[in-house]
């Protein structure tokens, strides 16, 4: 054992002095992180009792890659709050529309496309399939709406298969139990009509309108008309299917809207798939970009709305993708839109909030210079502000996040608005329907 001993420390004295030093280091490195553990002790009242525990954490792939260095987005990142963002009377939700995300399914559509944007898990998808098959064959027009708890995990799924049967799925457990409500009243038609005094919201209710029915009036045209900038005098009507049931209206679904503002008349009219278009069945909604650069960069780290700290436990969302950027990087805004922030948030650093219609909001974060301001409007493709590392921020990227109905969807896998308009047998159908609808919006 000497001789070996002594060996070793005949090689280490011939080794060149760097080497020495490097080895040395090393090695005391390495016994450090042997002996080394973590203590953690129960404030007991009796301290000669008390008794150290080791913990050992298990982390997965995923929690594994989001301590890597490449993970620039740090892992207690906080948003910005929601106070920043401008609120009116049209973001005001009827108190079971709180937190309920609405969906209409067009073509292309499956439920795990629409529900994994979200970050909802397969394994929930699945379960909610097992429960009723029919789900895996989703028909344009039908409507979807769900409900999340803080966790981000599926509590009540409602889907909407016709205008007379309504199923609901509730979480229990890790299944989901189905129940169908059937209806068998008259559906009617009725034009409601009004005229501004004050906002559109407090006119629409005036005249006739539920916050539901305002909702859906907003939504069929926000991309034609900032209803915040309607004048006292503008006129509007709108065209209602109820459904009653014993004398009273179950529900309702809207079919047409014309408001005439500032001498202007604009129009939406659904067709079979659900969706709203003008009187000559073009798309009403702006295309978006799928990145927020003119080029694709390397996602440093993902949407994960679930995402844990491996140390705490607790859920720490990370509720947009980072694209590693270098400093500078044009930054530019996906769609058309207005900017509602333009400031310094303290963790997410200089930021930019961009509202798309009533819907959807996007933010860019960490960003070095802004090249815009608050009010401000920008065409898709717009330079908004060039990329940094300001902020809570452990290395230069950026961060982007889109949201839709005030929830934080995928950037990378949501479905995006289009311009798309109809075309063959579903645009002569459409404008069919056209010319029986619009007589019936007249305004005086």
């Amino acid at each position: 054992m000497q001789l070996i001993a002594r060996s070793i420390a005949l090689a280490y004295s011939n080794l060149p002095r760097p080497h020495r030093i490097m080895l040395g280091s090393l090695t005391v490195v390495t016994l450090a992180v042997a002996v080394w553990k973590p203590l953690a002790y129960h404030p007991d009242n009796d301290l000669s009792d008390t008794k150290p525990l080791v913990k050992n954490i298990t982390l997965d792939n995923q929690q594994l890659r989001s301590l890597l260095p490449e993970a620039s987005e740090p892992i207690d990142q906080s948003p910005p709050a929601d106070d920043d963002i401008p609120q009116d009377d049209l973001d005001d939700k009827t108190a079971n529309e709180a937190g309920v995300h609405e969906y209409v399914v067009s073509t292309g559509d499956t439920l795990s496309s629409i529900l994994n944007q979200y970050g909802i898990d397969m394994s929930e998808i699945a379960a909610l399939s097992d429960a009723n098959r029919d789900l895996r064959n989703l028909k344009i027009g039908q409507q979807l709406s769900w409900t999340l708890n803080d966790a981000g995990d599926l509590q009540r799924l409602t889907w909407e298969k016709s205008r007379r049967e309504t199923y609901t799925f509730d979480r229990s457990g890790n299944t989901f139990k189905s129940s169908l409500e059937t209806l068998k009243g008259e559906w009617k038609d009725s034009v409601i009509k009004g005229t501004l005094n004050g906002s559109f919201v407090t006119s629409a209710k005036a005249a006739g309108l539920t916050s539901g029915e305002v909702s859906a009036v907003i939504k069929a045209l926000q991309w034609q008309l900032d209803f915040r900038k309607l004048q006292k005098g503008d006129d509007f009507a709108v065209l209602m299917s109820h459904e009653v049931l014993e004398g009273k209206n179950e529900q309702s679904e809207l079919q047409a809207v014309h408001m005439r503002s500032g001498g202007k008349d604009y129009y939406a009219v659904r067709a079979e798939d659900g969706k709203f278009y003008d009187r000559t069945g073009s798309g009403l909604a702006k295309g978006f970009l799928r990145f927020p650069t003119g080029k694709q960069y390397r996602v440093s780290s993902n949407f994960n709305p679930r995402r844990l700290n491996p140390v705490t436990g607790r859920v720490a969302p990370h509720r947009g993708v980072d694209f590693a950027v270098p400093v500078g990087t044009p930054v530019l805004a996906v769609g058309d839109g207005e900017v509602v922030v333009a400031k310094n948030g303290g963790a997410a650093g200089n930021y930019v909030a961009i509202r798309h219609g009533r819907q959807y909001m996007t933010r860019y974060m960490h960003l070095r210079k802004l090249l815009v301001k608050p009010g401000q409007k920008v065409k898709r493709g717009d330079r908004i502000a060039l990329s940094g590392n300001t902020g809570r921020s452990t290395g230069p990227h950026l961060h982007f996040e889109m949201w839709i109905n005030q929830l934080a969807v995928n950037p990378l896998t949501a479905k995006l608005p289009r311009t798309e308009g109809l075309t063959g047998k579903d645009r002569s159908t459409y404008l069919a329907t056209v010319r029986e609808v619009v007589p019936q919006l007249k305004l005086d």
